[in-house]
């Protein structure tokens, strides 16, 4: 809402300036050509992420990136943040916690994951099989 962020992971201007793009050429982007620009973000972040909510955290608001989930990202007070992100605050306690804003993203990925066949039935009929043979 006004930040001027665009793309996949709504990166701000000096962000993507920072990686050597700009917003208005990945607004010009598919989803697949963003991936690079994604990828090249979080390129640095390697081995420093250990959950989904701090993945998510990288992208909007790094500094709770390694803080707990009760960790208060934005409280009413604060005046913009808060009110750009007030829709994460999903118990209306005017503060929105690393938990909260990240429960969308785990509902996300909890759909996909329950949508997928079982592993079992994803191995194609004609793949490679080991076979033993003696002499």
């Amino acid at each position: 809402a006004g930040s001027g962020a665009t793309g996949l992971i709504q990166f701000m201007p000096s962000t993507a300036r920072g990686l050597g793009t700009s917003t208005a050429a990945l607004a010009q982007m598919s989803a697949v050509q963003q991936l690079d620009w994604v990828e090249k973000y979080f390129e640095p972040k390697k081995g420093k992420l250990k959950t989904l909510e701090d993945i998510y955290m990288a992208i909007l608001w790094p500094a709770a990136v390694g803080r707990p989930n009760s960790y208060v990202l934005f409280s009413r007070g604060d005046g913009r943040t808060y009110s750009q992100n007030s829709g994460l605050d999903t118990n209306r306690d005017g503060k929105i916690t690393k938990a909260e804003a990240a429960q969308k993203v785990r509902d996300k990925l909890e759909e996909g994951l329950r949508s997928m066949p079982p592993a079992s039935s994803t191995t194609s009929s004609t793949a490679p099989t080991a076979t033993t043979t003696t002499t």
